[in-house]
């Protein structure tokens, strides 16, 4: 294990490089109270988003008055590096950024650089990747990818321009989202992925759109399920649009095969189309849950850990950065948290067949 880092951490605009090296150590892995590993950290940059999606930020709620986490009770750069590294001794080969908007976050470069140097105890270095709804991306692309960002995945619900106003709520033209993804695979990342989430009377008219235009790309399409994330959306099962629903859509028009997956633990299905067109993924948390081999973990933008993003509650590790604890002390408590974790909140949703009534994190603070 490493020596015990410095109590004494600067803030992200006061930066220097924190990254040391780790390799030459033994991989340590854990396993939950299911016997499912630790491989994935999503971390939540930000709070704050410039979009008003209706499945995730919904403006009634998330209006101009409302009050986000100060900067001050945000982790530094230099804590979430010191808390990957942490992760990755736990056998952590995963990391992606979010938000809200990761991209809103000054200076999220830094922090991409200092993640990139990081080592599993093999010597690889980690799956690092970002999610983003693409408003700022075309400015900032060049400069992530430089810094050591080599996926990305952009958020766009439809094609349709109407539409993607309605769906994010502010007016944003869709034209812009796609430039980004235009840009995105200039630059080079590799691969691209396109994620739309799909809400029956809102935009299940773009599945076919969609799948029109990023056929026979270097970008994976991907339909998300309507999900009950947060307790703040508006959100009814009849609204759903169900992954079998829009893999018979698009295989009328353009047949697909499965194919196999990645890796254990992916969310997304994959599919092919037969001509050669590219891939596309589906991902179905609310008709075909995959907790039994979910194997991520969420950072707040504050320093919690939540184990699940239907979580109600979750573990504050800034306290722990913040009271001196040493990096050991820290690894333990998280080894601790994660083999206690028996989350399996999809599966009780299919299984009563109706939304849970607990409280639930909303998705901007913890990322989806």
């Amino acid at each position: 294990m490493r020596n015990q880092a410095s109590n004494s951490l600067q803030r992200d605009d006061q930066a220097s490089d924190p990254v040391r090296s780790s390799e030459g150590r033994e991989t340590c892995s854990i396993h939950d109270a299911l016997d499912r590993p630790l491989k994935d950290l999503r971390i939540s940059v930000t709070d704050r988003c410039n979009f008003r999606c209706l499945y995730c930020m919904p403006k009634q709620v998330f209006g101009n008055d409302f009050r986000f986490i100060r900067h001050q009770d945000m982790l530094s750069f230099e804590e979430i590096t010191r808390l990957a590294r942490c992760f990755v001794e736990l056998g952590i080969t995963k990391i992606r950024l979010t938000g809200g908007e990761p991209l809103l976050r000054r200076h999220i470069e830094r922090l991409v650089a200092y993640l990139a140097a990081l080592r599993t105890p093999d010597g690889k270095p980690l799956d690092l990747t970002l999610t983003t709804n693409g408003s700022v991306l075309s400015q900032q692309a060049q400069t992530l990818f430089d810094a050591g960002l080599k996926r990305i995945t952009i958020s766009l619900d439809a094609i349709d321009n109407d539409c993607f106003m309605k769906m994010n709520d502010i007016g944003f033209h869709v034209d812009k989202i796609l430039h980004a993804v235009e840009q995105a695979v200039q630059v080079g990342f590799l691969p691209v992925k396109v994620n739309a989430v799909i809400r029956r009377g809102f935009n299940e008219n773009q599945i076919l759109p969609l799948a029109r235009h990023f056929r026979h790309t270097p970008v994976i399409l991907r339909f998300i399920e309507y999900m009950d994330v947060g307790s703040n959306i508006d959100w009814h099962r009849e609204q759903i649009v169900p992954a079998s629903q829009i893999v018979e859509t698009i295989n009328q028009h353009f047949p697909i095969e499965p194919l196999e997956p990645n890796y254990l633990g992916e969310t997304a299905e994959r599919w092919r189309y037969k001509d050669g067109g590219g891939e596309l993924g589906i991902i179905s948390s609310i008709t075909q849950p995959f907790c039994a081999d979910c194997t991520r973990i969420r950072l707040s933008t504050e320093g919690r850990l939540y184990p699940c993003l239907f979580s109600s509650e979750g573990f504050d590790l800034r306290a722990l950065l913040r009271s001196g604890q040493s990096d050991q002390q820290i690894i333990q408590a998280i080894a601790s948290y994660w083999g206690n974790r028996t989350n399996h909140y999809s599966e009780l949703r299919k299984k009563q067949a109706k939304q849970l009534t607990e409280q639930k994190i909303e998705m901007h603070y913890i990322g989806g």
